[in-house]
């Protein structure tokens, strides 16, 4: 399923909130530096829906902070 997600990087703390069925929030401690806050993304969503990180994919958005990917759960 196709998510769209709202990333706020450099955040104190990690937490991921559903805003409507397809979309979230999600903040994440990393910068947004070398792909390293896309990479806590998908940690992050990789927990939320118990999946690994393998079954998440960024499909759109890899430089700006909203984003669309693709989870198989």
């Amino acid at each position: 399923m196709l998510i769209k997600v709202k990333v706020f990087p450099d955040s104190l703390e990690e937490n991921v909130v559903k805003k409507i069925e397809d979309s979230f929030d999600v903040w994440v401690k990393e910068r947004p530096v070398m792909g390293l806050a896309n990479r806590a993304v998908i940690g992050c969503l990789a927990e939320h829906f118990g999946v690994s990180t393998g079954n998440i994919r960024l499909i759109k958005g890899f430089r700006e902070s909203n984003k669309i990917f693709d989870v198989k759960i």
